[in-house]
């Protein structure tokens, strides 16, 4: 492994730690200008989610309203009402994707994937890194004010469904998660830079409960005045393996 990845993975709780929780639970509530550009509305409803952190599982509800839910693989997307009648249903889903661009209007199973593959990916991020198949390799350090930042460069295989082939993960001093870069291919392949911070640990595994997440200018810094998603994460539970 990675010599710097090693060191962030320890700093996050570890991976002896982590291999011992099936499922992550939380509630999250999301906005920022990106949604109404595909045609959700923004609002400020919580919703809880279960990430699955062992394989790439993502469950979300209320979703689109109170009686349904969705559920996301990378193969099938799935929405459907809480006693488990199916509403709709999409197979090989990343095809619908095909041709799409910033502001491209999504479908509800449009909306479902993103939300499956982008949160599964920041809730098992950094440990997501040591995935099989996932290459990382240490870059140039990155300049923030005062602060010199390491960066972590990932390439992952298609086989995870992920924002982007290729995203850069920025670490600060204390080796936790500060920022994330990544290219929105299932918008047309804008650059976005997210924002992390407010960690909390929750049975020995730190993570953070606020993303920012704004385009990505030409000097690679986050153009803050388009923050295009918004979430902050709260009540967090694992759930051990059984």
């Amino acid at each position: 492994m990675n010599d710097l990845l090693s060191k962030v993975i320890a700093r996050h709780g570890g991976q002896d730690a982590w291999s011992k929780f099936a499922t992550v639970e939380a509630t999250f509530v999301s906005g920022g200008g990106f949604f109404p550009l595909k045609g959700f509305l923004a609002d400020p409803m919580p919703r809880h989610i279960t990430v699955w952190l062992h394989e790439e599982r993502t469950s979300i509800v209320p979703f689109g309203s109170p009686d349904k839910r969705m559920n996301f693989t990378p193969a099938r997307v799935v929405v459907e009402t809480l006693e488990g009648a199916m509403v709709s249903e999409r197979k090989d889903p990343l095809a619908a994707f095909k041709g799409q661009q910033m502001s491209s209007p999504w479908d509800a199973l449009n909306y479902a994937y993103f939300n499956g593959e982008a949160l599964w990916t920041y809730f098992t991020t950094p440990f997501l890194l040591a995935s099989a198949g996932v290459e990382v390799e240490e870059t140039a350090p990155w300049k923030e004010g005062a602060e010199t930042w390491r960066v972590l460069r990932a390439r992952f295989p298609s086989t995870i469904a992920t924002h982007s082939e290729i995203q850069d993960f920025f670490f600060g001093d204390d080796l936790l998660l500060r920022r994330h870069d990544y290219n929105m291919d299932l918008a047309g392949g804008f650059g976005a830079a997210q924002l992390t911070s407010d960690y909390v640990e929750v049975q020995g595994i730190r993570l953070p409960t606020k993303r920012r997440a704004h385009t990505r200018g030409p000097d690679r810094r986050p153009v803050l005045e388009m923050l295009m998603v918004r979430m902050d994460i709260s009540g967090v539970k694992f759930n051990p393996v059984t």
